[in-house]
């Protein structure tokens, strides 16, 4: 079981950069793919980035129209996933959220049903 909690959102300009952090309590946090998905009002939610577990080398994946402009790192230590996330855009506003899952492979990171585990969201929000 694992429970996770976002933060580090908030009301930024265009251009501006914001760090958003996912800490998870529970075990094994290493072993768990963990993934950042938005979604904006009145849209679907969709894929940001993901890491996957130590196992899975820690391999980062990215859609691609953040691609250069966000990084997503963990430190297994502190438990915990962060979204660095520069040249924000207005485009970027939504609710941000992280999950977790033990299961996941290269090919699935991406699809947030394959996650079990879910934080609550925090909402960025670029304006111009």
């Amino acid at each position: 079981q694992v429970q996770l909690e976002e933060s580090g959102g908030g009301p930024v300009q265009a251009g501006d950069s914001l760090r958003l952090s996912c800490v998870a309590s529970g075990r094994a946090f290493s072993t768990y793919a963990v993934g950042w998905f938005r979604q904006a009002p009145g849209k679907d939610r969709e894929f940001v980035a993901a890491v996957r577990s130590s196992r899975g080398g820690n391999r980062p994946f990215y859609e691609d129209a953040v691609k250069r402009r966000f990084t997503i790192s963990r430190d297994n230590t502190k438990n915990t996933v962060y979204l660095q996330m520069n040249s924000l855009k207005p485009e970027d506003t939504a609710v941000y959220y992280c999950a977790a899952d033990s299961h996941l492979i290269a090919s699935t990171v991406a699809r947030s049903e394959q996650y079990d585990y879910w934080g609550r969201g925090t909402q960025v929000t670029v304006s111009t």
